[in-house]
């Protein structure tokens, strides 16, 4: 099958709709299918060989987060070109609503489409301003995919789509066969607590895992913290004081020291405070065996099975958080229990699972 991806976020940043479509692209190519991919990025930017880019992006606050998109007539112009040189059997769009090359993509496109909706928003003005502009190619959508409950929730309350749901994907063998980082490595009277997210993003919550430092501190004294991510985190340090002393700066890291972190620390904390549809960063810490404490956002309770594969905390409060984290670290005999579980679990989202379930949509969608 010949098969065109379109992402609507840049491929000059990292971001999980764009390492999602990275991978599916690389699963459905290794089962001898044709796959390009159409997304922003600069003519400069190092891409796969199937990755065809439409040009540069601009930052824009979309769902909470400021995202890099493509729209206008340049956008436009390469995204007609790139479906008139792909002859698709297949157009799969991400994300078709944002205001970027999917909008552009269903707009333009003449066979069938399948559409995956990647986002968890309650209240959308960007969603009421851009249905007019894509109701009447919402027919073209022959098959929709949501990547969770939230997900297909806030596709059918603004767009009226109902949707299968088919979560994000992670390849489990690459988290779970990954070697620690002597950097990272938890010992036994020096755990770590790692942080993962872009650290000057208020949702995800880097103020909440600080605030929560002096008790953790008190009960374990050689606590480390180690947060990961791109963006400015002195400022959010500032106000720490002593406490400063186990905060350890990772900045932007690679896939492999993802995985490496995960492997070694002793555990991963998520205390996002909204936005958030799927969790697919939970996911990779369970995979590597790292126990997990996240914020009870409902997407968070669903990949945590309401608190069995993982420990959950009340949103947006430190003292909670701090709680759970010396739960997890005193109780090590539950936890390890717990991590095993979730090692086990984790299967379910494996990139060999999730790709045949989204090969099921194709194959229903064109009749195969």
């Amino acid at each position: 099958m010949r098969i065109g991806l379109v992402c609507p976020y840049s491929f000059d940043v990292a971001g999980g709709v764009q390492f999602h479509v990275r991978d599916l692209a690389g699963e459905l190519i290794s089962r001898g299918h044709e796959v390009s991919v159409l997304a922003p990025a600069e003519e400069d930017t190092p891409l796969p060989d199937y990755v065809v880019a439409a040009g540069g992006s601009m930052a824009i606050h979309y769902n909470g987060s400021v995202a890099r998109l493509a729209f206008g007539p340049l956008a436009a112009r390469r995204t007609r070109r790139w479906l008139a040189d792909g002859g698709f059997d297949l157009l799969h769009i991400h994300e078709p609503v944002a205001p970027s090359l999917g909008m552009l993509a269903m707009l333009a496109a003449q066979g069938p489409v399948v559409a995956t909706f990647h986002s968890s928003q309650t209240a959308s003005r960007a969603l009421r301003a851009a249905y007019p502009l894509v109701r009447g190619s919402m027919e073209k959508i022959v098959g929709a995919i949501a990547v969770s409950e939230d997900a297909r929730r806030t596709a059918m309350d603004h767009l009226g789509v109902d949707s299968v749901i088919i979560p994000n994907g992670v390849h489990v063998d690459y988290f779970a066969q990954a070697e620690p980082d002597p950097r990272w490595q938890a010992e036994p009277d020096r755990p770590v607590v790692a942080f993962l997210g872009r650290v000057d993003e208020p949702r995800k919550g880097l103020k909440v895992a600080l605030a929560a430092i002096p008790p953790v501190r008190e009960a374990f004294p050689g606590v480390r913290f180690v947060v990961a991510g791109a963006g400015d985190a002195v400022a959010a340090l500032d106000h720490l004081g002593g406490e400063r002393s186990v905060v350890e700066l990772a900045g932007p890291i690679t896939d492999a020291e993802k995985a490496a972190l995960f492997r070694g620390c002793s555990l991963y904390v998520a205390p996002q405070l909204g936005g958030e549809s799927f969790g697919i960063v939970l996911v990779e810490a369970m995979a590597a065996g790292a126990a997990v404490v996240a914020s009870d956002l409902p997407a968070f309770s669903r990949v945590l099975d309401e608190g069995d594969l993982g420990r959950l905390f009340h949103l947006g409060d430190a003292p909670s958080l701090a709680e759970a984290i010396i739960a997890v670290l005193t109780n090590t005999i539950a936890t390890a229990d717990q991590t095993a579980r979730a090692s086990r679990a984790v299967w379910r989202y494996d990139w060999s699972t999730v790709t045949e379930r989204v090969l099921a949509v194709y194959d229903t969608v064109t009749g195969r």
